[in-house]
Order: structure tokens, then sequence, then C-alpha cells
């Protein structure tokens, strides 16, 4: 199947956003949407949508009455939703550094998105969410290396490294961006 548009993206987004707002369920936007409302590149990949665990099912039922056809996968730390136009929604609940919490969800400032409102993972949650999601099936530094250079001096970068500094993916990561020169050495 054909990576959606950035449109179809957008219009999935506010889809599923739309929704969750109607359903009072708490969430955050995050992944290559949110680097993109904070200045960085076009996402033409899917919607990462950051929730508590224990509003996961709700926010899935409520997508699905909505007419979105939705997935259960065996990871057991996201559910799957496709808007009609084809354009993946994934509901995150437990990523990588551990599942999403209240801290997280108040710590996202509310931003407008294509004429919504809602709340937009900080840039340090995003960077530290990405690195550690990285594995040795999956070591794909393109998106991460984009949303550093186009957002570099947003990015609170000793937090980042301090939050991510178990993963050997993330110091590579940071020997890459600290040799290419998007990213000064840290001090710390």
């Amino acid at each position: 199947m054909p990576e959606p548009t950035f449109e179809e993206l957008i219009d999935a987004m506010k889809a599923a956003a739309g929704i969750l707002q109607e359903s009072e369920i708490e969430f955050v936007l995050s992944g290559g949407l949110a680097a993109w409302a904070r200045g960085g590149p076009k996402s033409e990949h899917d919607v990462d949508i950051f929730i508590r665990p224990r509003d996961a099912e709700a926010a899935l039922a409520a997508l699905e009455q909505a007419g979105m056809r939705v997935e259960r996968p065996p990871e057991g730390w996201l559910y799957k939703t496709w808007h009609e136009n084809g354009a993946l929604v994934d509901l995150i609940f437990s990523p990588a550094g551990g599942p999403i919490t209240n801290e997280f969800i108040e710590r996202a400032p509310v931003s407008e998105v294509m004429a919504l409102r809602v709340k937009v993972s900080t840039l340090e949650d995003l960077m530290t969410a990405k690195l550690l999601a990285m594995t040795e099936q999956e070591p794909d530094f393109a998106s991460v290396l984009e949303w550093a250079r186009a957002l570099r001096e947003q990015i609170d970068w000793d937090e980042v490294r301090v939050r991510t500094e178990a993963s050997p993916f993330a110091r590579a990561f940071f020997t890459l961006v600290e040799e290419l020169g998007v990213v000064e050495r840290s001090a710390v």
C-alpha cells in the first residue's frame, strides 16, 4: 500500500483528534506530525497519538465506533487504526521509554495544528521516544537526523542525552550529530 500524502495524514489526524476530544480522552500528538507542527519537515508516514494505558481501550472503541478500522497488534504497546483514506493512526500507550503518564500529557503544550487545538509533544519527549524506540532490527536514523537539523535550536539536548543515556543507539546518534556539527558537544 502506498504511503499516504501529507494531506491524507492531516485529514486522519483531524478526524482522530476530533473523535478523541468529543470522547473526552486526553492525548498528545507526537511523531512526525508533532515535529512538523514545531517547524520540522513534512511527515508522510503515519499519525502518532500518545495516550495513557488506561485510556487505550476507550480510545480504540471511540475510533472504531466512528468508522475507523482498528487492530490490536500482538506487540502490546500500541493499537492501530486506519482512516477511511487509508492513513494509519497509531494509538501509542506504552512506548520504549515507558507508559504514557499524566505528567507526559500535562507537559505537552496546546498548539494549533491545521486549525485544530491539540496537545503536541515536547521536542525533548519526541526525540527521546524516537531514540529509545531504535532497535537492532530498525536502526534508522533518517527521521531523527532530519528533526535534529530542522529543530536543533528548540531542543534541550542535555535533557535528551540524560533521558536516553542507556541506549547505544542514542549514544551513536549523538556522536553522529556532534561530528556533523548539528548539535554541540555536551558540556555535561
